[in-house]
């Protein structure tokens, strides 16, 4: 229960809910209760009118007696029924409180979650899978849930009815009483037992399910792959297994809960012979009545669901239990990207690197080793090197998806941890090597980093991008959904888009990483002189493994296993006669073969 105190706050929110919710379970429990007395003063009722009638049989007053005693069972009879009525009227409201306070509270902790996620760090992704993510937000607050909702109503249905039942049965009879409910404290130690087992099987279960859903978003993910490598009977094979690890799980949970609920079942049986015993030997001493035993009866029959419903309950809250552990595992993640100083101005430009190392805080790889460069406002870098190199590290640096292991980045003489984190942000037009694409329209993908931008911003940023005569030839053209993760592009296409969705913001600071990898040349060369007016008094920063993509870089630099190895013109490097002069013929020879064979 502990993990369940998070809650609370909820709670707390919504007490007008909760405290009207206990309110009406109170009352309708009083409505419930109510018919028990009527039904022993019907059948005392009964019991002296047959003996009464008896007597007088023959005589003219028994016929206005039986009139007057059919006219108190028809009264008896519809106290009932309107008392049955405002106990269900009631039970409305009960629902309509306790229930829909659980709906609410699930709506915020969804969105609790959701807001925490955007706000922790690119390292939290790379340690946790979607499948899991997807299984915190959804199935396991599904069953925090049940626990708000249906696990606090029959619980407070179940306390409040068996105290103010309890206390009307000894009222009545102490000693009938003590031997109805004799099986209850079996009942106590029942669950106790049980629901450690309960407990267990769920956080089995939940983990399970979580492995699950990870392996179908994988899947559906991957889908091209597997059916280009025909491996979907393997991926059915291997779905079967994990689903019947799942169904095993449950199938165990499931026969728990059916040996308990018997068991409860039973206790409450074996309480109704016993209120027939005993109160058959104290009708027989002239203790008490018949009506007595038939009220008692009611009394525990009323009891048998909410008693009945403890190891459901029971169920209910140790699964939500399991469920909000592993949400607060989430929630108790805190990024350390935040900002020092939380600095918010126009940025110019100025990019320096002093000396900064970085390694990997999921995988411990060391990705840069002092590396020291800086570029003035307004001139472009690119930054050249083998895969692995430290290329990407340096976007993923100067975005702030991680900060620096040792040393400093400096932007316009300031830290860049000092800056505000949105601010930093949105001004800086990002291009990543992978690209992601929502399966939106292309308009919206576009226009995805900007809150209101115009249409003519958006045909001129995708001209730029050499995307414009692409997006014509669709039927619906800028409308065109393009489908999961843009699945009805083309890679090129993919690249090109992206470059459109970061031109569109008029960036600050425009970083492409690689980001023209899936072009031809050809392509590339335009996109290239259309990025001369981007680049025009804007700081760019072009990352590439192709020499071509960096003619229009006023300084470059050279990576090789996370260090600065050279850093100069093109010109100066082509002298220089070292790394960079190597890739270039390299890729010059590699270009005069691919021409000749064409």
């Amino acid at each position: 229960m502990k993990s369940l105190r998070y809650l609370n706050k909820y709670l707390y929110k919504y007490k007008a809910l909760l405290f009207w919710g206990i309110a009406f379970t109170i009352i309708s429990n009083v409505f419930s209760i109510a018919p028990a007395p009527i039904v022993r003063y019907s059948f005392d009722l009964i019991e002296e009118a047959i003996d009464i009638y008896t007597i007088h049989q023959g005589l003219s007053a028994q016929a206005a007696f039986y009139t007057m005693f059919a006219w108190n069972v028809l009264l008896y009879g519809g106290l009932i029924l309107v008392l049955a009525i405002l106990r269900g009227f009631f039970l409305f409201l009960v629902r309509q409180t306790l229930i829909v306070m659980s709906r609410h509270i699930e709506y915020d902790l969804k969105n609790e979650i959701y807001a925490h996620y955007q706000e922790l760090p690119l390292s939290f992704y790379r340690r946790h899978n979607t499948g899991d993510l997807m299984a915190r937000i959804s199935e396991d607050v599904s069953q925090v849930r049940m626990y708000l909702g249906p696990a606090i109503m029959y619980s407070l249905n179940l306390f409040t009815l068996c105290v103010m039942v309890v206390a009307y049965m000894f009222m009545i009879d102490a000693e009938l009483s003590f031997y109805a409910l004799l099986p209850l404290p079996f009942l106590s130690v029942s669950i106790y037992f049980v629901s450690n087992v309960i407990n267990r099987q769920s956080t089995d279960i939940q983990k399970s399910l979580s492995g699950l859903s990870t392996f179908v978003q994988e899947a559906f993910s991957g889908i091209r792959v597997l059916k280009a490598f025909a491996r979907e009977e393997d991926s059915v094979e291997n779905f079967s297994k994990e689903s019947e690890d799942y169904r095993q799980k449950s199938v165990r949970l499931s026969l728990v809960q059916a040996l308990f609920f018997p068991l409860i079942v039973g206790l409450v049986g074996f309480s109704t012979l016993l209120v027939v015993y005993v109160g058959g030997l104290e009708v027989m001493r002239g203790k008490i009545t018949n009506g007595v035993i038939a009220e008692f009866i009611i009394y525990v029959n009323m009891l048998t669901w909410p008693v009945t419903s403890v190891g459901w309950v029971t169920s209910l809250v140790q699964r939500a239990a399991a469920s909000q552990t592993r949400i607060n595992e989430f929630l108790d993640t805190h990024t350390d990207i935040i900002s020092h100083k939380d600095i918010v101005r126009d940025i110019q430009g100025e990019i320096k690197f002093d000396n900064v190392y970085f390694t990997y805080p999921d995988t411990g790889i060391k990705a840069l080793k002092n590396l020291s460069f800086s570029i003035k406002a307004g001139q472009t870098l690119a930054i050249l090197g083998t895969t692995g190199s430290g290329k990407s590290t340096i976007a993923n640096l100067l975005t702030r998806m991680y900060d620096v292991s040792e040393g400093q980045i400096i932007i316009d003489e300031i830290d860049i941890r000092d800056y505000n984190l949105t601010s930093l942000r949105t001004q800086t037009g990002y291009v990543p090597q992978d690209v992601f694409l929502f399966s939106e329209t292309i308009r919206n993908n576009i226009a995805f980093g900007t809150v209101k931008i115009g249409e003519e911003n958006i045909v001129e940023a995708s001209k730029k991008a050499d995307l414009y005569h692409n997006i014509m030839d669709f039927p619906k053209q800028f409308d065109t959904r393009i489908g999961e993760r843009g699945i009805s592009l083309s890679g090129g296409q993919k690249q090109r888009l992206s470059l459109a969705r970061a031109i569109v913001r008029e960036p600050k600071i425009l970083i492409l990483d690689d980001s023209l990898s899936a072009v031809d040349t050809n392509t590339e060369n335009i996109i290239l002189n259309n990025l001369q007016e981007v680049m025009k008094d804007r700081t760019s920063i072009i990352i590439s493994h192709r020499v071509s993509s960096v003619k229009l870089a006023d300084k470059i630099i050279v990576l090789d296993d996370g260090k600065l190895v050279e850093e100069g013109t093109h010109e100066y490097l082509m002298e220089l006669n070292g790394t960079y002069r190597e890739l270039y013929d390299k890729q010059l020879q590699a270009e005069d073969t691919l021409e000749q064979k064409d």
